[in-house]
């Protein structure tokens, strides 16, 4: 094994050597628990097929925005990164591009994960990524990705991968998700997430064509919001046979609205007709989360919500490479006031699990904490996205611990299409959780023994607890 800062022992722990020895202690307790990925991006039928990964450039940089984003902002276009399928450059020639930036990537969260995949997944040091010997490492990994033990079942079992939820379009079949379910051959759990923007946003392209083929194929016959509504139903509980234990909303806002039905009934016209404002658009929004809240209350599955985040914001990238691709930009949400329709009436309900996730790093401590410290129904959504990083996570417990203590965090969550990331960020998350309890223990706030508990509570249970695993 290569020996670089990727694979020293104690990264991430404290500098202090005495807080260090308790962190050591207590990440080896949850060091080789396995992973349970509640929410994420990468596809079943990647899976299912069990296909070998076409090159590294497929597999490490085009579907990872958090690394194109970076070199796109020093000035490499993303069609020369094979962003969105563009073919702008050859695999070799984007690795090269690649290797020659690596330095841009230096104190990053995504420059840690690619250092942790390079030495602990593909056995290659980290200082070898360098555009001298770009092609020697691109034959190195590409030898590596086509053997036949490299292939994503195998890759489920060397990680330790017990749960991974993916995000599905209320229509899909889930054929994957359930050849993968009855194989006998293969035991970690894939499930499908219910994720339903396309369906509820009026300002995505295609809105009232997905809203029709939605009403068509599950709307028991009935047209207009009343086929929407029951077709939503539907497609719920059918996710909910098929394995699903959550759904997931990536919502504009957090606001949430109990619209009559006639009200809500104008509104969805307006939308299928293209008349509607972006304020109706987000108004009709709100009153779908309140709705789909309603109707977990019948079928279980646990709500997440993820907003706060301006989507697609450069009209260019999106026309040419699509969404997704790496110019989605956060901005502040304020979760009381928005989330109080939906808290009012199912807050306290039995049953109902609601998981808030944000970007804005002032709500944790002011908003989501407090929020979590007294509805039941209320779990705190861990760091997401630009916050998924090591300091940033760190300050997330801080910001949470002395207001909701550690039972009402949802655990860790990697978000990711990087397939081959999803050990090391969820590695990065046990030893910050193990600096931070390291921390209590030497201060004498927490004991050692009690701190063991907590961090197996924190990476195990929470989890299960939250998403109802």
């Amino acid at each position: 094994m290569p020996s670089s800062i990727a694979n020293h022992p104690d990264r991430l722990l404290p500098a202090d050597p005495g807080v260090r020895e308790v962190a050591r202690r207590l990440h080896s307790v949850v060091e080789s628990l396995p992973i349970l990925s509640p929410h994420g991006h990468v596809d079943a039928a990647v899976i299912a097929d069990d296909l070998p990964f076409p090159d590294p450039t497929a597999m490490l940089i085009s579907p990872d925005h958090y690394v194109t984003r970076l070199m796109h902002a020093a000035g490499v276009p993303l069609e020369n990164q094979r962003v969105g399928g563009s073919t702008g450059a050859s695999p070799r020639e984007t690795w090269r591009t690649f290797c020659r930036n690596w330095p841009l990537y230096d104190g990053t969260a995504s420059g840690y994960w690619l250092r942790q995949e390079f030495v602990e997944v593909f056995g290659i040091d980290d200082l070898d990524i360098r555009e001298e010997t770009a092609d020697a490492v691109y034959d190195t990994l590409q030898q590596k990705i086509d053997d036949p033990g490299f292939r994503p079942r195998a890759l489920m079992d060397q990680f330790g991968i017990e749960v991974m939820a993916t995000t599905d379009d209320p229509l899909a079949d889930l054929a994957a998700h359930d050849a993968l379910a009855v194989d006998s051959t293969f035991a970690p759990r894939v499930l499908p997430t219910f994720r339903p923007d396309a369906y509820t946003k009026f300002w995505v392209d295609g809105f009232a064509a997905s809203a029709d083929r939605l009403i068509q194929a599950a709307g028991d016959g009935a047209t207009g919001y009343d086929g929407y509504l029951a077709a939503v139903a539907n497609r719920r509980r059918y996710f909910a046979e098929h394995g699903a234990v959550s759904s997931d909303h990536g919502t504009h806002n957090a606001n949430t609205l109990k619209l009559g039905r006639d009200e809500a009934a104008h509104l969805f016209d307006k939308g299928l007709a293209g008349t509607a404002t972006f304020a109706e658009g987000l108004a009709f929004e709100a009153h779908m989360m309140y709705q789909q809240a309603a109707m977990a209350l019948d079928d279980g599955l646990v709500m997440t919500m993820h907003a706060g985040v301006h989507r697609n914001t450069h009209p260019g990238t999106l026309e040419r490479f699509g969404p997704d691709t790496g110019h989605d930009i956060p901005f502040a949400v304020d979760f009381s006031t928005g989330l109080q329709p939906l808290l009012a009436d199912f807050g306290t309900a039995e049953g109902f699990h609601f998981i808030p996730f944000t970007i804005d790093e002032t709500v944790f401590s002011r908003e989501i904490a407090p929020l979590a410290g007294f509805f039941p129904a209320v779990f705190v959504g861990a760091p997401w996205w630009f916050l998924d990083a090591p300091d940033a996570m760190l300050r997330f417990r801080s910001a949470v611990t002395e207001t909701t203590g550690f039972s009402r965090s949802s655990g860790f969550i990697d978000d990711t299409r990087a397939f081959c990331s999803i050990p090391a960020r969820h590695d990065a998350s046990r030893r910050t959780e193990a600096a931070f309890l390291a921390r209590l223990v030497a201060e004498h706030r927490l004991t050692e023994e009690r701190a063991a508990e907590v961090i197996v509570d924190l990476v195990d249970a929470s989890p299960r607890r939250a998403f109802k695993l």
